[in-house]
């Protein structure tokens, strides 16, 4: 039996970087005798070219029809783009929150490692990632700050913004449980991080996480105000195995992250419901300035490819072998624009995207 993936490739760099997942995700087809079949989505700018819309109805029905959705990235240059001349409401960015909470995508999983030979790219001393680090973002991801009700309104004669940051325990329970899962087949360590000294929502969070700690007697929590965990993640980001923040910290801290590898454009993303559906994309943006000029780093987003395999589709062997192909190529010394150091060969989005599939 067929199954069925949603492809979204989105815009700017979106397309080239999705072709090239698609490819390594075809040579897993050959290998391990399944099939995959393709459908395409629209979402974001693309669908606002073709409907007017950043997300309609069409998209959503047809994603909830499928296995799971790989995505390239979405949105354009906030400056010249036409896209954001539109209301917010009409945005591209407008498209991608509408499908997480269409779909229940609650939970964002960021992983952040350090590949060994990348290590000359960390922006970090050396002696504070000497040992590595090997980490993963859970962010709560349809509720908070981002989806709270929000108004602009003139008040004794002074514009004024309102922005509600609104969580309930059923919403942080499920979130910690997901992260607690990931933990036990980890190093079994979770930090949450909250602002508890200030946030009545981050007191909640804080009691909701402990209650869920005691169904996990084998892994151990520990409790972070989220600057002090910005600053760590710089300082000391091998301390970190699973960290469960809210949906506005896990935007930040998983960017912050993000950078710490080398390059952003290494970084795989899930954001997956409560059955085994989720929707995978790279965690960097669309990059239009480079759209098109074919040197776009299409790592992150067969990492993402692998993710799915792993998390959607019960195929750990062939996600494994994804993620063996890449440090393969790297161990190689090959290298997008993005990643390169003296020494190396720089190759193209689609010459490293080849280059990862004939090692599958």
């Amino acid at each position: 039996m067929a199954v069925i993936i949603g492809l979204i490739h989105g815009d700017g760099i979106g397309p080239e970087i999705v072709n090239e997942a698609k490819k390594v995700l075809d040579a897993v087809s050959r290998k391990y005798g399944c099939d995959f079949e393709y459908e395409n989505l629209l979402l974001g700018g693309a669908s606002i070219d073709a409907t007017g819309l950043p997300l309609t109805e069409e998209t959503v029905e047809k994603a909830k029809q499928c296995a799971a959705v790989l995505m390239g990235s979405i949105g354009g240059d906030a400056k010249t783009s036409p896209w954001y001349q539109l209301p917010a409401d009409k945005r591209p960015e407008a498209g991608l929150l509408g499908i997480r909470k269409a779909l229940n995508l609650f939970a964002n999983l960021r992983p952040a490692y350090l590949y060994d030979e990348l290590k000359d790219a960390c922006p970090l001393k050396p002696e504070m990632t000497a040992n590595g680090f090997d980490m993963i973002i859970v962010r709560e991801l349809t509720g908070g700050l981002y989806f709270g009700r929000r108004y602009t309104e003139t008040v004794d004669g002074l514009r004024t913004a309102v922005d509600t940051l609104t969580y309930n325990e059923a919403e942080i329970r499920r979130i910690a449980v997901k992260a607690f899962e990931i933990a036990q087949k980890r190093r079994k360590k979770v930090t949450s991080v909250d602002k508890a000294n200030v946030l009545d929502s981050s007191r909640l969070w804080r009691a909701v996480t402990e209650e869920v700690a005691k169904d996990y007697p084998d892994v151990t929590l520990e409790h972070m105000l989220v600057d002090n965990c910005a600053m760590q993640l710089v300082m000391n980001p091998g301390q970190f195995d699973v960290i469960l923040t809210e949906n506005m910290f896990g935007d930040i801290l998983s960017d912050e992250a993000s950078m710490t590898t080398g390059s952003i454009g290494m970084l795989s993303s899930a954001s997956l419901n409560e059955t085994k559906f989720g929707l995978y994309e790279p965690s960097h943006g669309s990059a239009p300035d480079i759209a098109g000029k074919n040197i776009a780093n299409p790592i992150a987003t067969v990492l993402s490819a692998a993710m799915m395999l792993k998390f959607s589709l019960d195929m750990d062997a062939a996600a494994d072998d994804i993620e063996s192909a890449v440090q393969k190529v790297l161990s190689e010394g090959y290298r997008t624009s993005d990643i390169y150091s003296e020494g190396c060969t720089r190759v193209s989005t689609s010459e490293m995207g080849s280059l990862i599939a004939e090692r599958i």
